[in-house]
Parts: C-alpha cells; sequence; structure tokens
C-alpha cells in the first residue's frame, strides 16, 4: 500500500511539472516574440557602431534560435511525459527522462556560450546622430519608417534632444513622430507655437536603458532558471517512478500450492452460468495500470475462504 501511494504521488507530481513545461514554454515564446520586435528597430538604429554589437552580447541568450527551438521541442517532451506518467510505460519514460537531459545539456552550453558583459558608455549615443542624415530620402525609406516607429512607440525625439534633427539634417523642424498628438503638420505647428507637444526625452537613453536591459529581458531570465529548475526536480521523479514500476514488474508473485480437494455432494457449487464466467473472469483479472497489487494475495484469500467453508 505504501508502494502504491508513493507512484500516485510521483504521477501527480509529474502532471503537474509537465503542466508547468507548458506553460513556461509558451510564455518564454511570447515574451521572445515581443522582443525580438523591438530589438530588430534598436539593431536598425544602431547599426554599424557599439550599441549594436552590445544589444546583441545582451539580446542573443533570450532570442537566439536553439532557445527558441528548445521551448517548442519541450511543449512536445512535456505532452510525452504526461502519456507516459498516464500510462506508467517504461519506454515513454526513458524517452522522457533522456530528452529533458538533452535539452538541460542545450539550455545550459547555449547560456554559457552567449552569456557575455556588453561594454557600452554613455557616450556611445552620439554616434547615432549619423544614422539620422538618411532619414527622408527616397533609398532609405526603411529607415526613416524605423525612426518613426521608434519615436512613436518609446515617445522621444532625436538622440539628445529635438533639435538633432534639425542639426543633422536639413529639415526645419523635427518629423511628425515627435509630436505627443500627431497629425499631418503637428511638428512644425508644435515647432512654430508650443514646444510642450514635441516629446522633450531624447531617443539615445531610451536606446542605452533598453541595451542594459529591459523587464521582458528579466523575466525571460527568470523563466529560464525556472525551467532548469523544475527540469532537474522532473528528471529526479521520473527516476523514482521507473524505479518503482521496473521493480513491481521484475518482483516475483509467489503462488501458494494447494491440495486439490475433491468436491462435496452437501456444498452445492456453482458451475455453470453467467455467474460462474463472472467469477472466473474476476478471479483471472490482472491489473494493467499503475496501481500496485499483489496477483498473489487475491488467489490466496480464496483459497483460505474455501477451506474455511469445506471444514
Amino acid at each position: 500500500m505504501a508502494r502504491e501511494d508513493a507512484v500516485r504521488c510521483l504521477r501527480c507530481l509529474l502532471y503537474a511539472l509537465n503542466l508547468l513545461f507548458w506553460l513556461m514554454s509558451a510564455c518564454v515564446l511570447g515574451v521572445a516574440a515581443w522582443i525580438r520586435d523591438s530589438l530588430n528597430t534598436v539593431l536598425t538604429l544602431t547599426a554599424h557602431t557599439r550599441l549594436e554589437e552590445a544589444a546583441i552580447l545582451t539580446y542573443s541568450p533570450a532570442v537566439h534560435p536553439v532557445i527558441i527551438a528548445v521551448c517548442c521541442f519541450l511543449i512536445i517532451v512535456a505532452m510525452v511525459g504526461y502519456c507516459g506518467t498516464l500510462k506508467c510505460n517504461l519506454l515513454l519514460l526513458s524517452w522522457y527522462f533522456c530528452s529533458l537531459l538533452v535539452i538541460f545539456c542545450v539550455e545550459l552550453a547555449s547560456a554559457v556560450w552567449t552569456y557575455d558583459e556588453p561594454s557600452v558608455q554613455r557616450s556611445d549615443m552620439i554616434s547615432l546622430k549619423s544614422r539620422m542624415q538618411n532619414y527622408g530620402l527616397q533609398r532609405y525609406q526603411w529607415l526613416t519608417y524605423t525612426w518613426n516607429s521608434f519615436q512613436t512607440e518609446f515617445k522621444c525625439c532625436g538622440v539628445i534632444y529635438f533639435t538633432d534633427w534639425l542639426e543633422m539634417t536639413e529639415m526645419e523642424w523635427p518629423p511628425d513622430s515627435c509630436c505627443s498628438n500627431q497629425y499631418p503638420g503637428c511638428a512644425r505647428y508644435a515647432h512654430h507655437h508650443d514646444l510642450s507637444d514635441l516629446h522633450q526625452e531624447g531617443c539615445g537613453p531610451k536606446i542605452y536603458s533598453f541595451v542594459r536591459g529591459t523587464k521582458q529581458l528579466q523575466a525571460l531570465r527568470f523563466l529560464g532558471v525556472s525551467i532548469g529548475v523544475a527540469q532537474i526536480l522532473a528528471m529526479a521523479l521520473t527516476l523514482m517512478l521507473l524505479w518503482a514500476l521496473y521493480y513491481e514488474r521484475k518482483t516475483p508473485h509467489l503462488e501458494p500450492t494447494t491440495p486439490v480437494i475433491p468436491p462435496d455432494d452437501s456444498s452445492p457449487l456453482m458451475t455453470h452460468g453467467p455467474s460462474a464466467e463472472a467469477a472466473k473472469l474476476g478471479g483471472n483479472r490482472t491489473n494493467k495500470g499503475c496501481t500496485i497489487v499483489p496477483a498473489a494475495s487475491s488467489q490466496l484469500n480464496g483459497n483460505q475462504f474455501e477451506m474455511e467453508r469445506l471444514s
């Protein structure tokens, strides 16, 4: 009975861990996709600068293709582990354990390989002004779109201040994406009448803060560590469940040898009919699930009852 309770407890814990794997993997994929969109914008604006290298070093462990592929594979492995735990299949549980071990090794190697502290200073933000000169040109429409998207999303204007647009380009006023309330010609109106309608903070500090790390990046790091700890716990529980199931299947059931007693005419024995067939089927039924019930005990109780009845 104690072994049966232990197996039931192990199965419940593995169910919970597999559900946790699904949830955390889905969260990692969602946050990584969200960060990748902003990262592509930052990499476009910081191309050929030290900020670009720092951004790659900071976010490559979070949005690396290997990590994304591992999270997708972990969802499939969790489904296999759930099925193996449900059916108590030794082959599926063994495959589940080996897959978790491989995934953990890949995650650990990727984290060590891609980890590097970025060296970036605030003075590097001045190099972003060189990316403003091509704004509005026909050949650089993609750069124009990126500047407008970044200034709208992060609510900033220029690199240090909105006057950077007047300094680095031939524009007489900033782009309309610098306005807090955007409409065609809003920047021109704000430049001549009310400068408070323009974003007062530059995009340089925004990019610097993004390169140093965001809340989304911290959440991804926390999820990565949590998944690693959960994998270690799941591997330990799987080994314990495998040992319990393997030990039970290898344990021989001792069947007692009882003498054959001729039937007594005075005692009615049901040898025909549906009740006898049901009793016969019930006596020969074996346990095919995870519940650990010794087969010899039921036969022994039946023989004892027969001996007491005949005596």
